[in-house]
């Protein structure tokens, strides 16, 4: 039974690193300049970030940090912060812009950000899930197995809708490319007939012909 558990809990794992968005980046922001990080998210996802600055030696830099909807609106934003969090419900899908720009004035400092960026069932605190239902053992691993398999089914649909509008684009793209060597060849078709008509009047104009 423990085997059995321990391949419930290994294939709940795997889905949940198939399914889960996102994930810890650093970044090396020069001075006075700017680093983002995007993610594409659908609507009415949960997101969580968390970011914190690497402090060294006597150095205690501070970042602005900035996230914006695909649309340009503010989720969030803070200035001469070191640590701190994010966390919104998308509004609308598309791509969300997180932008770390660094406050020190020594021109030489490097500030390092660690972000942890969290997208859908990431988010969940299973042990609250846990307590809340009652589960515990093999129990709490189906709960995130189901959850995983649903989530990565929502991103296969997900995909499959980007693919049959990436093909229709391309379905398009290519009869209007047709059509327009079509168009392209009747008109140098009709100039070749002008110009051998234009030829054939010149040359009787002076009788050569």
């Amino acid at each position: 039974m423990a085997r059995r558990g321990g391949a419930w809990a290994a294939a709940a794992a795997l889905l949940w690193w198939m399914a889960a968005g996102a994930g810890a980046v650093w970044l090396e922001i020069p001075p006075s300049a700017t680093k983002c990080v995007s993610e594409e998210i659908q609507s009415n996802v949960v997101v969580i970030g968390d970011y914190s600055v690497l402090f060294e030696h006597h150095n205690h830099p501070t970042v602005t940090v900035k996230v914006t909807s695909p649309y340009g609106d503010i989720v969030h934003h803070k200035q001469k912060i070191s640590t701190g969090q994010f966390s919104f419900t998308t509004a609308e899908a598309g791509n969300y812009l997180a932008c770390f720009s660094a406050d020190s004035a020594n021109k030489w400092l490097v500030v390092k950000v660690n972000l942890d960026w969290r997208v859908g069932i990431a988010t969940k605190d299973w042990d609250s899930v846990a307590k809340k239902e009652k589960l515990e053992g093999v129990e709490l691993e189906l709960v995130k197995l189901e959850t995983s398999v649903q989530a990565i089914h929502e991103n296969l649909l997900l995909l499959r809708s980007k693919e049959a509008n990436m093909r229709d684009t391309s379905e398009k793209t290519n009869a209007r490319a047709t059509w327009l060597s079509i168009i392209s060849l009747i008109v140098c078709i009709i100039v070749s007939v002008l110009q051998l008509w234009h030829l054939q009047q010149y040359f009787r104009k002076k009788k050569l012909i």
